[in-house]
C-alpha cells in the first residue's frame, strides 16, 4: 500500500508524508536489510503510488520479478495520524484495490526456485476470496514442496471480524512450520475449544505446526516447541512509533531460523529489530542492517563516532 502519515488529527488537515507499508512487505524490507535473498509477490495498482510501492521494494533490494500491476484497481491507501503520544490511529482504503483481486496463479510463480521459507500474513487473507484462495494455494504448494511456511495472524479488525478470521486461518495451521500470534490471536487459528494459551499452543504443535511464537508487546515474545518453551524480555528503547514493530519482530525471528541460531538467539534477533522499529518513526525506515543489529547494546545517549 501507499502510506500517508500525519502528525495529528487528520480532520484537522495539514502536511501528510508519503511512504509504503504493508506487513509482508515491511518483513521483506526487514529480511533484505540483514542481508537475506528476498523475494515479494503481489498486485499494486497501475498507478503512480503502485510505482512507488515497487521502487521502493527494489531499492531496498527485493526481488519484485513476480509482483504485477494490475489496471483492475488502485493501489491500496492506509492513512496513519498520531492522536496522542505514541498511540496511531489507522484508517484503510483498501475496498477494490488492485490487491483485491489478487488469485493463486498471482503468487504460485513465485514459488520456483523453490524458497527456503514463504511468509504470509492473515491481512491478506481478509483482502477478499481471490487473495485468500491465493494464500491458501501458497502455503499448501510452498508446504508440500518442502518450503517453511510462517503465518503472522496479524489480526486487523477493520478489515474483517474475529469468526471470519478464524474459519479462514484454522484449517491453513497443519501446513504452518511456524505460527506467530498475539496473546489475544491464538485463538484464531488453534481450535475453537482450546480455551486457554496453553492449550492453544498444545493443539497447533499437535496439529503439525513446529514453532509457535507468541507476541507479548512490552513483556518480550515466547516460543514453544514439542520439546522446548523459551521466553525472551523486550527491548527496553523510547517509544516513537509501535506500528510495524510485529513486522520487524517476523523479520527478525525469520533471520534467526535462516542462519541456524536457536530459539533464545532467534527471540533476541527478533525483539532487537522489532526495539528499532519502536524506536524509529515508519512501518520500516528505522530497521537494522545486519552491522547495525549490536547497535542498542551501545548506552544511552552515546554518539558513535
Amino acid at each position: 500500500m501507499a502510506a500517508l502519515r500525519a502528525d495529528g488529527p487528520i480532520r484537522l488537515g495539514g502536511t501528510m508524508r508519503l511512504s509504503v507499508a504493508g506487513a509482508e512487505s515491511n518483513v521483506a524490507i526487514g529480511l533484505a536489510r540483514l542481508g537475506h535473498r528476498v523475494r515479494w509477490t503481489g498486485l499494486v495498482g497501475d498507478d503512480e503510488t503502485g510505482e512507488l510501492v515497487l521502487r521502493t521494494l527494489r531499492a531496498e533490494g527485493v526481488d519484485v520479478t513476480h509482483a504485477r500491476s494490475d489496471p483492475g484497481g488502485p493501489t491500496g491507501l492506509m492513512l496513519l495520524e498520531e492522536r496522542a503520544g505514541a498511540l496511531t490511529r489507522v484508517i484503510y482504503h483498501r475496498a477494490a484495490s488492485a490487491a483485491s483481486l489478487l488469485e493463486p496463479a498471482d503468487v504460485l510463480p513465485a514459488l520456483d526456485p523453490q524458497p527456503k521459507v514463504v511468509h504470509v500474513t492473515g491481512i491478506t487473507l481478509a483482502l477478499g476470496p481471490g487473495p485468500a484462495a491465493a494464500v491458501s494455494a501458497a502455503v499448501r504448494a510452498a508446504a508440500g514442496c518442502g518450503a517453511l511456511v510462517c503465518l503472522d495472524v496479524n489480526h486487523r479488525s477493520r478489515l474483517w471480524g474475529r469468526d471470519r478470521a478464524a474459519e479462514a486461518l484454522r484449517p491453513l495451521a497443519p501446513h504452518l512450520t511456524v505460527a506467530v500470534a498475539s496473546e489475544d490471536e491464538l485463538e484464531l487459528l488453534a481450535p475453537a475449544e482450546a480455551a486457554t494459551e496453553e492449550r492453544r499452543v498444545s493443539a497447533l504443535l499437535a496439529a503439525g505446526v513446529a514453532e509457535v511464537v507468541v507476541k507479548r508487546g512490552a513483556a518480550g515474545a515466547s516460543v514453544y516447541t514439542a520439546t522446548d518453551a523459551v521466553h525472551r524480555p523486550a527491548r527496553q528503547v523510547p517509544v516513537a512509533d509501535t506500528v510495524g514493530a510485529g513486522d520487524a519482530f517476523v523479520a527478525g525471528y525469520l533471520s534467526g531460523l535462516l542462519d541456524g541460531l536457536g530459539l533464545a538467539a532467534r527471540l533476541d534477533r527478533a525483539t532487537t529489530t522489532a526495539a528499532f522499529a519502536v524506536a524509529s518513526r515508519g512501518d520500516w525506515e528505522g530497521l537494522p542492517s545486519r552491522r547495525e543489529l549490536d547497535l542498542l547494546d551501545s548506552l544511552p545517549g552515546s554518539t558513535l563516532r
